[in-house]
């Protein structure tokens, strides 16, 4: 006898993954003294990558209005994340770049992934997890670029 698996429990149970998982990285991250990031800072912090950017293009690229992305940074400049600096290749534009203490938080993100990843390699199997990755990169089109718009697509 098979169980039925009603397809609506598929995008829950993906939501609820990845919400495990964010769950757990934003309270080590607060262990290693980022308690202030939130959810949206990892996006935040993946568009303006190292070589930052833009206002306008953060909004863009995370999918909010201009308004939406001053606010974001602005909270994080006053949190020590961020800072802004006129663009040497052109000084009418303002750049958005990582501080020290963003960058180190994006470390630590990533530290802190790796030891989730290990967590669920020891519930799952390292053959079950590796299989379970190999199926979600086969169904969200692995090689395109990564998109950081989910945020505007929830609020939109």
């Amino acid at each position: 006898m098979s169980i039925e698996r009603p397809g609506y429990e598929l995008p829950l149970l993906l939501l609820l993954g990845f919400r495990n998982l964010i769950d757990g990285l934003h309270a080590e991250l607060a262990r290693c003294g980022h308690p202030d990031v939130r959810p949206m800072c990892g996006f935040v912090f993946q568009a303006i990558g190292h070589d930052g950017t833009t206002a306008v293009d953060l909004a863009h690229m995370l999918g909010i209005s201009k308004q939406a992305a001053g606010k974001t940074i602005d909270s994080l400049e006053r949190l020590d994340y961020v800072f802004r600096e006129r663009d040497s290749n052109d000084g009418r534009r303002m750049l958005v770049r990582l501080t020290d203490r963003g960058v180190d938080c994006l470390a630590a993100s990533a530290r802190i992934f790796e030891h989730l990843r290990g967590e669920w390699e020891a519930t799952l199997g390292e053959s079950n997890l590796r299989a379970l990755e190999d199926a979600l990169r086969m169904v969200t089109a692995a090689g395109q670029p990564l998109r950081l718009d989910v945020p505007g697509w929830f609020a939109n």
